[in-house]
């Protein structure tokens, strides 16, 4: 079979990208007051004319960059599916999420604040992405849990919690750093973090 040829990003699509990149590592650092287009702008190397053109204001911006933030957040969920048994899905789920608190630990931030904040921009999205992925994997877990396959829980206190123990490695860093003088980009470290959340969660729906 032919491998489905990939479109390619168009200029305007790139220079999105890069204007996106620049506001989120701005927003995660300074928040959304002390970040302005200007300094976005310099920082995606464009013009503020440019950048008005794809995002005409600030809150616009930050609208966008929070979007893609929640379409990565909920990337590892699609490993909560009943093709997985519970174990493997939940195993896979951590490990990406743990990648994700490593590799976009800016994003990782971001998401944490604008929900501190009683998630003004993203509190409709919530409910009309979150709510029905939240509403579809706990269907799953009760699948699992009448099978046999996993002990009962309450689906919605367990991601809770998943989500705060993975989110902890991006969103308090420079707390585990300074109190094991390690991080995520250590190899070993990571391998062990995943490895004591893995069990930690695993023996928790132990049948």
């Amino acid at each position: 079979m032919a491998t489905p040829l990939r479109k390619t990003p168009s200029k305007s699509d790139r220079k999105r990208e890069v204007i996106l990149a620049a506001a989120l590592e701005l927003f995660s650092r300074s928040g959304v007051d002390g970040a302005s287009l200007d300094r976005v702008a310099e920082r995606a190397d464009v013009s503020k004319t440019n950048l008005i053109y794809y995002y005409p204001s600030k809150d616009a911006l930050y609208a966008a960059v929070l979007n893609n933030v929640l379409s990565l957040w909920l990337v590892p969920l699609e490993a909560i599916d009943r093709a997985n048994s519970p174990q493997e899905a939940i195993a896979t789920y951590i490990r990406q999420k743990i990648t994700f608190s490593r590799d976009h630990a800016d994003a990782s931030r971001l998401f944490c604040f604008e929900i501190l904040y009683g998630a003004p921009v993203l509190g409709g999205r919530l409910r009309d992405r979150l709510q029905p992925v939240m509403d579809e994997k706990a269907a799953v877990f009760a699948h699992w849990i009448a099978s046999g396959q996993m002990a009962a829980v309450d689906p919605y206190q367990f991601l809770y919690s998943l989500w705060a123990t993975t989110q902890h490695f991006a969103d308090f860093a420079s707390q585990i750093e300074a109190l094991s003088r390690r991080t995520l980009d250590d190899p070993a470290f990571f391998e062990e973090s995943v490895a004591h959340v893995t069990a930690l969660f695993l023996a928790r729906i132990r049948p």
